[in-house]
């Protein structure tokens, strides 16, 4: 299928669609460094810009609208309808995208924080405005390590799925869990983080990866995020971001406990493959990778939409033509 990817960052939500078998026509972002790691590894259909300098018309029409959209303007103390937010710049630009190019389907990923805001109200309000827009909408509270990543990070994924061009029953198959933390039922276990990271060498010796370097940031263990101790067992915590750019480096310590995971490292938690390479200093690296979405979960995202368009658009059409 064709797709318009918005607020792409480095590209591993792209990437996993893209190499499911899907075409990426445009995608954007405001980060020069994120746009430089797209460029560079995936295509030039990333533009550089501000939303609030793109015309949706000159966004081509397509098949999938994909991307995610800050919360900011979700507050518990406003709940007035969310999409006049002038905080909700970024959503508003999101849904009038899905409104005016009325795509088959979009998928859209946050943070499994949205759930809670405005005791719930705000993502009835996102949803309900979907659905105003035209389409069926799936929400999905996803852990990645059930998917055999090897992280516990856990998103919001949203599937919106166009009522008047295929119907209002749901014919995206959401991805079935195949993972789980103790192998049950016949599940393979949880990935650990020592699984994913132990070919990877010292990277204070000499070695052929890219962007295989880390943050000299002291290792000192307290009981806050980013400074607990990484059990090898276990899969990596959720690897994380300074979205605005500002502040130190954040990164999970290494399991040995004498450093923390190199820029290669954290990619690899996030399945990049290792020929992804990332440009910018070293906190944008790190901000890049921590603000992405797991590209193996992406890639059975953009599996299904293949699966979709060979099967069951076609099997629409004959229905609707006979």
């Amino acid at each position: 299928m064709t797709v318009v990817s918005l607020f792409s960052g480095a590209g591993g939500l792209d990437y996993g669609i893209k190499s499911a078998g899907n075409t990426i026509l445009w995608a954007n972002d405001i980060d020069k460094n994120a746009v430089e790691t797209y460029s560079h590894n995936i295509g030039n259909e990333i533009h550089l810009a501000d939303i609030s300098t793109i015309d949706i018309g000159n966004i081509p029409d397509c098949d999938v609208v994909i991307g995610g959209f800050p919360c900011q303007g979700f507050s518990q103390a406003n709940l007035r309808r969310t999409i006049d937010d002038e905080r909700n710049k970024l959503y508003k630009f999101y849904y009038q995208v899905i409104e005016q190019k009325q795509p088959l389907f979009f998928i859209a990923e946050n943070v499994k924080g949205i759930l809670s805001l405005g005791g719930g109200k705000i993502i009835k309000q996102i949803l309900s405005d979907f659905e105003s827009a035209g389409y069926v909408v799936e929400l999905h509270k996803v852990n990645m390590a059930n998917y055999g990543i090897p992280q516990t990070r856990e998103r919001v994924v949203i599937i919106g799925q166009n009522k008047k061009k295929i119907g209002e029953k749901m014919i995206f198959q959401f991805p079935k869990e195949l993972y789980s933390k103790d192998s049950i039922s016949g599940m393979q276990k949880w990935v650990s983080i020592k699984e994913a990271l132990d070919k990877y060498p010292d990277p204070d010796q000499p070695n052929n990866f890219k962007n295989h370097i880390y943050s000299k940031y002291k290792v000192v263990y307290r009981n806050f995020t980013a400074h607990r101790k990484t059990n090898p067992d276990n899969p990596s915590p959720t690897i994380l971001a300074r979205g605005n750019g500002k502040g130190g480096v954040c990164a999970i310590p290494h399991y040995n406990g004498k450093r923390r995971l190199t820029i290669r490292e954290s990619a690899a938690i996030q399945t990049f493959p290792d020929d992804f390479e990332f440009f910018g200093s070293m906190g944008a690296c790190y901000r890049q990778i921590g603000n992405a979405v797991p590209v193996k979960f992406e890639n059975l995202l953009g599996l299904e939409l293949v699966r979709i368009e060979k099967n069951e658009l076609c099997k629409n059409l004959m229905e609707k033509i006979a």
